[in-house]
Protein backbone atom coordinates (compact mmCIF):
# COMPACT_ATOMS: atom_id res chain seq x y z
CA UNK A 1 0.00 0.00 0.00
CA UNK A 2 1.13 3.57 -0.58
CA UNK A 3 0.26 6.73 0.78
CA UNK A 4 -2.41 8.68 -1.74
CA UNK A 5 -1.00 11.80 -3.85
CA UNK A 6 -3.05 13.60 -1.55
CA UNK A 7 0.14 13.93 0.73
CA UNK A 8 2.14 15.57 -2.01
CA UNK A 9 -0.13 17.42 -3.74
CA UNK A 10 -0.97 19.69 -0.26
CA UNK A 11 2.66 20.05 0.49
CA UNK A 12 2.52 21.01 -3.25
CA UNK A 13 -0.04 23.54 -2.64
CA UNK A 14 1.50 24.41 0.72
CA UNK A 15 4.67 25.60 -1.30
CA UNK A 16 2.28 27.73 -4.11
CA UNK A 17 1.14 29.27 -1.46
CA UNK A 18 4.10 30.40 0.30
CA UNK A 19 5.85 31.38 -2.90
CA UNK A 20 3.05 33.11 -4.66
CA UNK A 21 0.87 35.10 -1.71
CA UNK A 22 3.06 37.85 -2.38
CA UNK A 23 2.30 38.24 -6.28
CA UNK A 24 -0.90 36.58 -7.11
CA UNK A 25 -4.08 35.99 -5.59
CA UNK A 26 -4.00 31.98 -4.31
CA UNK A 27 -7.03 30.93 -5.16
CA UNK A 28 -8.11 26.89 -6.35
CA UNK A 29 -7.76 27.35 -9.67
CA UNK A 30 -4.50 29.31 -9.22
CA UNK A 31 -2.95 26.06 -7.68
CA UNK A 32 -4.73 23.82 -9.56
CA UNK A 33 -3.07 25.11 -12.19
CA UNK A 34 0.47 24.10 -10.64
CA UNK A 35 -0.26 20.91 -9.64
CA UNK A 36 -2.39 19.91 -12.81
CA UNK A 37 -5.74 19.22 -11.32
CA UNK A 38 -9.31 20.51 -11.26
CA UNK A 39 -9.47 22.70 -9.02
CA UNK A 40 -12.27 21.17 -7.22
CA UNK A 41 -9.37 18.73 -5.82
CA UNK A 42 -7.51 21.39 -4.52
CA UNK A 43 -10.65 23.25 -2.72
CA UNK A 44 -11.18 19.42 -0.91
CA UNK A 45 -7.65 19.42 0.08
CA UNK A 46 -7.61 23.36 1.20
CA UNK A 47 -10.70 22.38 3.45
CA UNK A 48 -9.02 19.38 5.18
CA UNK A 49 -5.98 21.73 5.69
CA UNK A 50 -8.02 24.19 7.10
CA UNK A 51 -9.66 22.35 9.66
CA UNK A 52 -5.75 20.77 10.96
CA UNK A 53 -5.61 24.48 11.12
CA UNK A 54 -2.76 24.81 8.77
CA UNK A 55 -4.03 27.10 6.12
CA UNK A 56 -7.01 30.28 6.18
CA UNK A 57 -9.03 29.93 2.89
CA UNK A 58 -10.89 33.65 2.21
CA UNK A 59 -14.71 32.94 0.83
CA UNK A 60 -15.17 33.20 -2.60
CA UNK A 61 -12.50 33.85 -4.33
CA UNK A 62 -10.14 35.66 -2.00
CA UNK A 63 -7.16 32.89 -2.10
CA UNK A 64 -5.15 31.03 0.49
CA UNK A 65 -2.65 31.74 3.06
CA UNK A 66 -0.94 29.70 5.64
CA UNK A 67 -2.23 29.87 9.15
CA UNK A 68 0.87 29.46 10.77
CA UNK A 69 4.46 30.02 10.26
CA UNK A 70 6.24 27.12 8.15
CA UNK A 71 8.72 26.24 11.05
CA UNK A 72 5.70 25.31 12.87
CA UNK A 73 4.20 23.26 10.49
CA UNK A 74 5.48 19.79 10.19
CA UNK A 75 5.35 16.71 6.64
CA UNK A 76 3.63 14.96 10.15
CA UNK A 77 0.95 17.92 10.55
CA UNK A 78 -0.08 17.32 6.82
CA UNK A 79 0.13 14.05 6.38
CA UNK A 80 -2.10 13.55 9.52
CA UNK A 81 -4.56 16.29 7.82
CA UNK A 82 -4.56 15.15 4.55
CA UNK A 83 -4.60 11.03 5.17
CA UNK A 84 -7.00 8.61 6.64
CA UNK A 85 -4.26 6.27 8.65
CA UNK A 86 -5.09 5.89 12.19
CA UNK A 87 -1.96 5.22 14.22
CA UNK A 88 -0.22 1.93 13.48
CA UNK A 89 -2.38 0.86 10.29
CA UNK A 90 -0.57 2.39 7.31
CA UNK A 91 -0.23 -0.97 6.26
CA UNK A 92 -3.09 -3.06 5.55
CA UNK A 93 -2.41 -6.66 6.31
CA UNK A 94 -4.74 -9.35 4.03
CA UNK A 95 -7.71 -10.02 6.40
CA UNK A 96 -8.13 -13.89 5.53
CA UNK A 97 -5.13 -15.60 5.69
CA UNK A 98 -5.25 -19.75 5.33
CA UNK A 99 -5.34 -21.03 9.28
CA UNK A 100 -4.79 -24.20 8.27
CA UNK A 101 -1.26 -23.09 6.38
CA UNK A 102 1.58 -22.46 8.93
CA UNK A 103 2.91 -18.65 7.56
CA UNK A 104 -1.06 -18.00 7.10
CA UNK A 105 -1.62 -18.75 10.79
CA UNK A 106 1.34 -16.56 11.86
CA UNK A 107 1.87 -13.63 9.59
CA UNK A 108 -0.36 -11.33 11.24
CA UNK A 109 1.10 -11.91 14.29
CA UNK A 110 4.84 -11.24 12.95
CA UNK A 111 4.22 -8.15 10.83
CA UNK A 112 1.72 -6.22 13.16
CA UNK A 113 4.71 -4.98 15.44
CA UNK A 114 7.29 -4.45 12.71
CA UNK A 115 5.05 -2.99 10.54
CA UNK A 116 3.93 -0.32 13.28
CA UNK A 117 7.14 0.06 14.05
CA UNK A 118 8.25 1.12 10.90
CA UNK A 119 5.04 3.46 10.60
CA UNK A 120 6.89 5.11 13.87
CA UNK A 121 9.75 5.44 12.24
CA UNK A 122 8.30 7.49 9.54
CA UNK A 123 6.29 9.24 11.59
CA UNK A 124 9.09 10.69 13.30
CA UNK A 125 11.12 11.56 10.26
CA UNK A 126 8.20 13.53 9.13
CA UNK A 127 7.60 15.33 12.21
CA UNK A 128 11.56 16.65 12.29
CA UNK A 129 11.04 18.06 8.69
CA UNK A 130 9.37 21.34 8.75
CA UNK A 131 7.74 23.32 5.55
CA UNK A 132 10.55 25.92 5.87
CA UNK A 133 12.63 23.01 5.40
CA UNK A 134 10.81 22.16 2.11
CA UNK A 135 10.78 26.13 1.05
CA UNK A 136 14.68 26.49 1.33
CA UNK A 137 14.83 23.02 -0.82
CA UNK A 138 12.03 24.13 -3.10
CA UNK A 139 14.19 28.25 -3.70
CA UNK A 140 17.27 26.30 -3.59
CA UNK A 141 16.37 24.37 -6.73
CA UNK A 142 14.48 27.53 -8.49
CA UNK A 143 17.41 29.75 -7.80
CA UNK A 144 19.93 26.78 -9.49
CA UNK A 145 17.49 26.44 -12.34
CA UNK A 146 18.03 29.97 -12.89
CA UNK A 147 21.63 30.25 -12.87
CA UNK A 148 21.30 27.39 -15.78
CA UNK A 149 19.15 28.85 -17.89
CA UNK A 150 21.44 32.47 -17.61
Amino acid sequence: MRISSRFTIAVHVLMCIETFKHDYKVTSEFLASSVNVNPVVIRRLLQQLKRAGIVRVARGSGGADTARSLDQITMLDVYHAVECVDKGKLFHVHENPNSRCPVGRNIHGVLNTRLENIQQVMEREMESVTLRDILADMQERIQEEDVRKN
